[in-house]
């Protein structure tokens, strides 16, 4: 068997694109039977969806933050392992984190459109919530797996996959312990603390601001010129394994937005009483969705290869054609007949649930449900390459062009007023969920693809997780609505769902939509895609807030400059790969600590020093202790040898 000896070492290639005729060779080898599946794997994975679930399904509608749950799963599947002395455990905990990590991507989906149901005076039953997360999750399940070998095999080294990257990283230093077990951990200590400080107790500030000088202040409110940046530790560890090249692309799209077109809009009367940050918000941001709409067919024309290749698949298997290639268990997807066998029963599903438990009028069904099914299938390669390229999944963006475009079908084909509303959210759910879930299922998928575990398995038990997670998901946001609500005093913020209800709500009965702002994105996406600007980069930074794109090109000059400093480019590597150890250690800790501080929000433990934090003096302390994590990355990085 393979698990008496398993290398535990990445190989030379494993980030890098490949050689000509050079191949691949996963930690646990493709002629290899390594332990996955298990009742230990299946159950404490069960385990880990229904916890992280809750917790992320509470964060998200208390702040609007999700956090990828990936990471902090992977942490404790490792220590639970070492804990209790069991040895090979690398196959059993992938599937653990692939399972427990369902609970991120559902709740996501979840949670960004179905509370605006309460927020428009509508009412969502738990049916309502675990049928549409469910369905959206299986949707994005199969809707992704034809394009598995594309992503994670043709594509390799050609993106950088930031979270995958980190969940690995930690699954191998696990498995091996000794020094890089330790930096690790170290890392992820000094990262997690770090983060830990500026959520939990606020000593100092999470963003820094140009205002904080009189003349940056000055300059937001006469010219629309500021400047924001996240100082968080985990976002700074992604920018490094996201690198210079996709970072400052990204950043070119924020610069535009922020340093061209809003000081140019800040030059109109009508923009004059505005903030810049509003002017983003209300106006710029939208050029970026058309961006990624834009972006995403592209994609699906250049991706039409690989579609045919799938549909031809599909076509021989369900003829009773017998496919020529064997796959080896390391290339082994589930069989095309039982993709197609899920894909008819949740479309037939969803079918039943959209007529008897939302319209009730079958010519509007039909339309929901092909809407459903284009909408994800075209953003499925969107969701995916955006979180290869950056680690973050711009599926709200993707779900707000989708409530657009389903309000415009809808009420042509007769359906407005509050059924409409209720109808397009739920269908907005399904999308948003099938999103949520075809981009973090990628990343399960290239953690797989580096280690050697076997893909069918990691895609059948990925059914499970989802269906845990989006009972679990829908229970919550029913108690957490008896308990709290979404309007009033005291009520959760849920800041997507209120958006997503803020643009509907116009549509059904009558406003104004951005649709020249869509165009201009659109238009700046073909101009990018004709002179090789990946033009999905670019308009992710045009969506993101500038406070999360500015770090990452800090992080991607972190990597450019510790790669770079020696002639010697054995030292250089070995430089590199240790700063991406730490990197991984960074988001590693600021994921788990994330969890932390969501469960001390959630019992009300309240340690957070909101004077001081709104002090000139907290954000001051912000870039002081900003540049000091930044010279200890530095530092350790450069400490490595050439031998490591």
């Amino acid at each position: 068997m393979e698990e008496n000896k398993l290398n535990t070492r990445l190989p030379d290639n494993a980030y890098r694109e490949l050689a000509p005729g050079e191949t691949y060779e996963p930690i646990m080898a493709e002629n290899s039977k390594p332990k996955e599946v298990t009742v230990y794997s299946v159950s404490f994975g069960i385990i880990m969806a229904i916890i992280f679930s809750a917790a992320a399904a509470y964060l998200g509608l208390k702040v609007g933050q999700v956090f990828e749950a990936a990471i902090p799963i992977a942490i404790i599947a490792v220590g639970v392992g070492n804990i209790a002395g069991k040895k090979n455990m690398l196959g059993q905990n992938v599937i653990i984190q692939s399972i427990g990590a369902s609970s991120g991507v559902i709740v996501a989906g979840a949670i960004f459109t179905l509370p605006a149901l309460y927020i428009l005076g509508l009412e969502a039953q738990f049916y309502q919530i675990f049928i549409s997360s469910l369905l959206g999750g299986l949707l994005g399940i199969v809707l992704l797996v034809p394009f598995r070998k594309y992503f994670v095999k043709d594509m390799h080294g050609k993106y950088p996959f930031p979270e995958a990257t980190a969940t690995t990283e930690v699954l191998i230093s696990g498995e091996k312990g000794g020094n890089q077990a330790k930096l690790l951990a170290v890392s992820g200590l000094v990262g997690g603390l770090y983060d830990f400080i500026i959520s939990t107790f606020g000593w100092w500030t999470e963003n820094v601001s140009s205002r904080l000088c009189e003349w940056g202040a000055a300059a937001a409110d006469k010219v629309k010129v500021v400047f924001n940046l996240n100082t968080g530790a985990a976002v700074l560890g992604l920018g490094y394994i996201v690198g210079l090249k996709y970072a400052a692309f990204i950043c070119a799209g924020s610069f535009l937005v922020w340093y061209v077109i809003i000081p140019v809009m800040g030059s109109f009367a009508e923009f004059q009483s505005m903030a810049p940050e509003q002017m983003f918000s209300d106006y710029a941001r939208h050029i970026g969705i058309g961006g990624i709409a834009m972006a995403g067919i592209i994609g699906i024309v250049r991706s039409s290869g690989i579609i045919r290749q799938a549909v031809v698949l599909a076509v021989r298997e369900l003829g009773g054609k017998k496919v020529e290639s064997v796959e080896s268990r390391t290339n082994r997807d589930v069989k095309m007949k039982i993709i197609l066998s899920v894909l008819l029963a949740t479309l037939v599903t969803m079918f039943v649930f959209f007529q008897f438990g939302v319209l009730n009028n079958v010519f509007q069904t039909v339309i929901a449900v092909a809407i459903v099914f284009v909408i994800s299938f075209l953003f499925t390669t969107v969701a995916a390459n955006a979180i290869a390229i950056v680690g973050s999944n711009p599926v709200s963006g993707m779900t707000l062009m989708t409530l657009i475009l389903t309000s415009l079908v809808l009420v042509s084909a007769g359906l407005s007023g509050t059924k409409g509303m209720s109808a397009a959210m739920i269908i907005g759910g399904v999308v948003c969920t099938a999103l949520s879930m075809a981009g973090g299922f990628i990343t399960d998928l290239k953690i797989g693809y580096w280690l050697g575990t076997t893909p069918s398995r990691q895609e059948a038990w990925k059914f499970l997780g989802t269906a845990v997670s989006a009972a679990t998901v829908a229970g919550v946001m029913i108690v957490l609505n008896k308990t709290y609500g979404f309007v009033g005093e005291g009520a959760l913020v849920a800041p997507q769902a209120n958006a997503m209800a803020a643009v509907i709500k116009p549509l059904m009965e009558g406003g104004h939509t951005p649709w020249m702002l869509y165009f201009a994105g659109a238009a700046l996406a073909l101009i990018l895609t004709m002179i090789n600007i990946p033009a999905l980069a670019f308009a992710l930074g045009m969506f993101i807030p500038l406070q999360l794109n500015v770090p990452l090109l800090v992080g991607g000059l972190i990597s450019w400059f510790v790669a770079t400093r020696s002639k010697d480019e054995a030292l250089n590597k070995a430089r590199r790969e240790r700063g991406t150890l730490i990197a991984s250690g960074f988001i590693a800790g600021g994921a788990l600590m994330g969890v932390v501080s969501a469960v001390l929000k959630y019992i009300g433990v309240d340690l957070f020093a909101k004077v001081w934090n709104a002090s000139k003096g907290a954000e001051m302390l912000a870039i002081v202790m900003y540049a000091a994590i930044i010279i200890y990355f530095i530092w350790d990085s450069k400490r490595a040898k050439a031998e490591e």
